[in-house]
């Protein structure tokens, strides 16, 4: 099936965005409940997304600074995103930072409802990303 693709523009510049991909503080801070990234290629992932949701664990796969961030998840654990990449993009566009998202694999993105929900908790995702940064 095709990737999930969003896109959001922030009003901050590239590099606060690219701090809140790759800090421990930044990821928790809008994506989960508490985070771990050794932000260099091949450094570990961890990501707590609480209750249900469980944890994420993977590997950053490629890092091009204020640039990309790819994240490969270990394809173990209860998450529904296990088994997927994730990669962030990076890029100026005017006074603001937009930033894309492609989420992309098997297993989770087959399946229709599990689908619409990972694209509904992306959406959200990103609201909370811009509205912690710009406020």
């Amino acid at each position: 099936m095709a990737a999930i693709r969003q896109q959001i523009n922030i009003a901050v510049p590239v590099r606060a965005v690219w701090k809140a991909l790759t800090t421990d503080d930044g990821l928790a801070a809008w994506w989960g409940e508490a985070a771990r990234i050794d932000a260099r290629d091949g450094g570990r992932v961890v990501l707590s997304l609480g209750g249900e949701g469980g944890e994420l664990r993977g590997l950053v796969h490629e890092l091009r600074p204020t640039r990309t961030v790819e994240i490969a998840w270990d394809n173990v654990g209860q998450a529904s995103a296990k088994g997927t990449r994730v990669t962030f993009g990076l890029a100026r566009d005017g006074e603001e930072t937009r930033l894309s998202v492609v989420h992309s694999g098997a297993g989770a993105l087959d399946d229709a409802e599990q689908r619409a929900a990972l694209e509904e908790s992306w959406r959200k995702a990103l609201l909370k990303l811009r509205t912690w940064l710009e406020g």
